[in-house]
């Protein structure tokens, strides 16, 4: 299925020796000082209150429709593809990507699936949304809830740039950074495991009226490969 440009997933592999691997030493509360602890603990506050600054931003949004163009590049700096297409998004968990050039796709979150659609293979996969965010990371702009937030540290790289990064080692995704213009986004960047990049560009942005919900609901074509995940 050709999603890799699209989405930017790839296997990611950890390999380790463990021939001469010494036992982990395990740091409890109990074994820092307490000015450590008193780092820890700022730290851990100063985590929290940009997560929840980056969250209320999204929130000031209840949904948007935009035009995007991906600009995808390997690890090495290559230019790879450039595509474009259409992002509808509305929260709670509902999402449209539409690539529609050079070759098209879609994607849809309908709250509960996530459908992967490819008509040129002919190929249509379906997935529980509560179990495809780690590697659709683009869900987290529909969904501002703790529990799905849990498993992400967020950092602030600039006043309107931020950097979502996930807990899960074994991701297929490692990272997601939005760039702001006021409260609207204008860009983001996924970065896979691989390393490779995509830069997707917004245009044409609108937030009022927020989306149809008739554009969240996907169709089962008839006479295509259907892989049920579900």
């Amino acid at each position: 299925m050709a999603l890799k440009n699209t989405l930017s997933v790839a296997l990611l592999t950890l390999s380790f020796s463990s021939a001469y691997a010494q036992e982990p030493q395990v740091v409890t509360p109990q074994s820092l000082t307490a000015e450590q602890q008193q780092q820890a603990q700022f730290r851990a506050e100063k985590d929290a209150q940009i997560k929840h600054a980056l969250k209320t931003k999204l929130e000031t949004f209840n949904g948007f429709s935009a035009n995007f163009q991906q600009d995808v590049i390997d690890a090495e700096g290559n230019a790879l593809q450039t595509s474009k297409g259409k992002l509808v998004v509305k929260r709670p968990n509902l999402i449209y990507w539409e690539t529609l050039e050079p070759d098209e796709t879609l994607v849809i979150s309908d709250g509960t699936t996530l459908w992967f659609y490819n008509p040129f293979v002919e190929q249509v996969s379906a997935f529980n949304v509560s179990n495809a965010v780690v590697n659709t990371p683009i869900l987290l702009l529909s969904d501002t809830s703790t529990d799905t937030w849990q498993d992400y540290q967020v950092s602030q790289q600039s006043e309107n740039e931020y950097s979502i990064k996930s807990l899960d080692m074994e991701a297929q995704v490692k990272s997601l950074n939005l760039v702001f213009s006021g409260n609207q986004l204008a860009m983001f960047t996924i970065v896979d495991a691989t390393g490779q990049l995509s830069h997707f560009r917004l245009s044409n942005m609108v937030t009022t009226p927020t989306p149809s919900k008739d554009i969240f609901k996907f169709t089962l074509p008839a006479n295509v490969d259907f892989d049920d995940q579900r």
